[in-house]
């Protein structure tokens, strides 16, 4: 019976048609949902805001996105979902079917099911349940999913159970659900977890009459539609979701799905991925190699999520409502993580989003009056250190990205490092963060805000504030005062510029004064000036020793360390952000042989395409985007500005679409396994003397090669 509904279910996604072979085929949504992945599995669209699939009944770490590999109950299918997170939230608004009176708790909701009866591909997810062999399909739309759940046999009493009580991760604080007519339920919820008011309406309809329908009570908290089917009959549901009112999902249903055509609707999901995957299209050595790719570019193409109706409107972060924006509003702001390589990338192969994703940021701000940290949901969640998206902002300033007001861009950057709160009234007063006035993580703040800093120093000179620009500047150069030149690595300053006594300092360990890291991985944050940092070492080849035995160190990370401290060689973590620029660092000291090495190892050995295949959380996209970068042989190490370092291309060749019709094509010759290293690039024919090239002479179009040796 498993391999007859797997074989109908893969029948019915059209693998087995004929057809020749879409990029959609090389993805494999499963990939990252062990281990520590937490990368959301069921159906959406690319940047959708809805993402609808099934919640497990198991809870922890590893079910920030509400679904791990290892989980054996499915409780619901919720409507919302994050993807690679390393905290929960969302989960939304979930549906059950059932043919049983249940009672109604989410410990008797729940229900076995088993991989062999699962099914995920771009846009589609199907599973069959073991309670009641009922097989569950969804796909989506941006604003509005559709379940269709084929009940095996006869009922007057099917039921589908909707469950606004419950989340991932979160506390419910209002909701309500009425119903309109035989056909359609409406309603809300507001619930408190990471996002500490997060709400969203919706809009249900049944493409058969409700039999029977029960309101939730205190007693009674889930509501319950009733249904009479046939054996083998279906009962489909359209729930469309919005940031603003019920009124505003019917708009978005009617405008989004207008019809019950199932199939269709699967099909544009899946073309829809198809058109986005194509933003890169390249060609690998083995199968293995181009399922892990485009399975990453499916991963970084989840986020920003879209987080406005389709008539413009959204929820402010102020909780006021905004009508009919003229930009797309987006939220789900994972800056911390992406600021590295995630919108680096989108600003090579996404340029046509860019204004929206500046505009977004900009509102943000006009909002809350700072711009976002770790927006989520309309609400800012201050998660993580630092102010990173200056350093995305200012990257977008700089390479010219149309529909920014670059002044008030750098009033929004000024404004935001200038403020009181997190830690930046020490920056103000001493120049770094101090560990004697009870500041937390006091060298990871400090660094992040020298690298936020150098970027807007960047965008003042380009605006003509000029004193400013040597303000920041000079700010973003206490680095200097950090680095312990005894010990070799960043270490917390006090008030008095003295470095914390430490008797029984370990390098490896994680302490109060690092954020999801130790002394080792945070002596390298320093992107924004990186031969700077080479010169606090008594040499340029003492530099290059220590950054050797980054990767041979051995050492435990002590009993204060954190889980995310994953994807460990020696004591670089790439699980983790703050390592993802180190490999490349060797590029700048003349041992670029090195960085190709280190990146082919992290490339084959902590990515594959198996459901364990990531060494750490996805992080929205960072994890990805740094494979996809990185195979591409591509990697920007300063925080803006547009200078793509050289490293050792796994690809074939890819074409990248890079904006005004132009193509970027990356290609390689004499590649293998062995041959990892760089004899010689070719910048459209003319050999490159440097290792790294421009954002101006990759957007120009062109072709770039890299003649391979072992």
């Amino acid at each position: 019976m498993k391999r007859i509904v797997l074989l109908l279910l893969s029948l019915a996604c059209g693998l087995l048609n004929g057809r020749s072979q879409r990029l959609t085929d090389y993805v494999d949504p499963m990939i990252g949902s062990g281990d520590h992945g937490h990368v959301f599995v069921g159906a959406n669209v690319p940047q959708g805001m809805v993402n609808v699939g099934p919640t497990q009944l198991e809870t922890g770490w590893d079910w920030c996105s509400g679904y791990h590999y290892s989980g054996q109950k499915i409780v619901g299918f919720g409507h919302m979902h994050l993807s690679g997170t390393g905290c929960s939230d969302l989960g939304d608004i979930a549906l059950m079917p059932t043919l049983q009176d249940l009672e109604m708790s989410r410990e008797a909701l729940a229900t076995e099911y088993s991989h062999d009866d699962e099914l995920v591909r771009p846009g589609y997810y199907a599973v069959r349940l073991r309670r009641d062999h009922i097989l569950c399909e969804m796909t989506a739309t941006k604003r509005v999913a559709l379940h269709r759940y084929t009940f095996p046999r006869g009922s007057n009493n099917a039921r589908i159970v909707i469950d606004l009580s419950n989340g991932v991760g979160d506390r419910l604080e209002q909701s309500r659900i009425y119903q309109i007519d035989d056909f359609t339920l409406a309603g809300f919820r507001i619930s408190k977890g990471w996002a500490s008011r997060q709400q969203v309406y919706f809009l249900m309809h049944f493409s058969r009459p409700i039999h029977n329908w029960l309101s939730p009570s205190a007693d009674y908290p889930y509501a319950q539609a009733t249904f009479e089917v046939g054996p083998g009959d279906d009962v489909m549901v359209k729930v469309a979701l919005s940031p603003v009112n019920e009124m505003n999902a019917r708009t978005n249903l009617k405008t989004e799905m207008p019809d019950w055509d199932f199939n269709a609707v699967r099909e544009q999901a899946l073309q829809a991925w198809d058109e986005e995957l194509g933003r890169v299209k390249a060609t690998f050595r083995s199968d293995s190699e181009r399922r892990t790719f485009y399975t990453s570019m499916y991963h970084f193409l989840y986020a920003p999520v879209v987080w406005c109706d389709v008539n413009g409107d959204y929820m402010g972060s102020d909780g006021r409502v905004r009508h009919g924006a003229s930009f797309c509003n987006y939220t789900t702001w994972s800056l911390w993580d992406t600021y590295r390589a995630a919108h680096p990338l989108a600003t090579l192969i996404m340029r046509d989003r860019l204004s929206d994703y500046a505009q977004s940021m900009m509102a943000i701000y006009r909002e809350q009056g700072e711009l976002p940290v770790w927006h989520l949901m309309s609400n800012e969640t201050y998660c993580m250190v630092g102010c990173p998206a200056v350093p995305v902002l200012a990257d977008m300033v700089l390479k010219g990205v149309e529909g920014i007001d670059y002044k008030e861009a750098f009033e929004a950057m000024k404004t935001s490092l200038m403020r009181d709160n997190r830690s930046l009234n020490r920056m103000k007063q001493y120049g770094w963060v101090t560990w004697d006035t009870g500041d937390g993580e006091a060298v990871a703040k400090s660094l992040e805000y020298f690298l936020a800093d150098w970027s807007a120093a960047q965008v003042a000179g380009l605006v003509g504030e000029t004193s400013d620009s040597a303000y920041f500047y000079r700010r973003s150069q206490g680095y200097r005062r950090m680095f312990d030149p005894q010990r070799q690595c960043m270490r917390a300053l006090s008030t008095d510029g003295r470095f914390r006594d430490e008797p029984n300092f370990n390098p490896c360990h994680q302490t109060r004064d690092y954020t999801e890291g130790n002394p080792w991985q945070y002596t390298w944050l320093v992107p924004h000036d990186v031969m700077g940092l080479v010169s606090c070492f008594p040499s340029r080849e003492a530099f290059i020793a220590r950054l050797d035995s980054l990767f041979l160190a051995d050492g435990d990370l002590g009993k204060d360390a954190n889980p995310d401290i994953t994807g460990l060689i020696g004591q670089y973590a790439h699980g983790n952000e703050p390592s993802h620029h180190v490999l490349y660092l060797y590029n700048y000291v003349g041992q670029p042989w090195k960085t190709q090495q280190r990146v082919r190892q992290v490339m084959s050995e902590l990515y594959s395409d198996a459901p364990a295949g990531l060494c750490g959380n996805e992080d929205v996209g960072q994890m990805s985007a740094w494979y996809i970068l990185s195979a591409l042989g591509l990697y920007q190490v300063e925080p803006c500005g547009g200078r793509y370092q050289l490293g050792s291309p796994l690809v074939e060749e890819a074409v990248l679409q890079v904006g005004d019709g132009k193509t970027f094509t990356v290609r390689t010759h004499g590649g293998s396994p062995e041959a990892i290293y760089v004899r010689e690039v070719r910048l459209n024919g003319k050999r490159l003397s440097r290792w790294w090239v421009d954002y101006k002479e990759i957007i120009a179009g062109g072709v770039l090669d890299f003649y391979m040796r072992k």
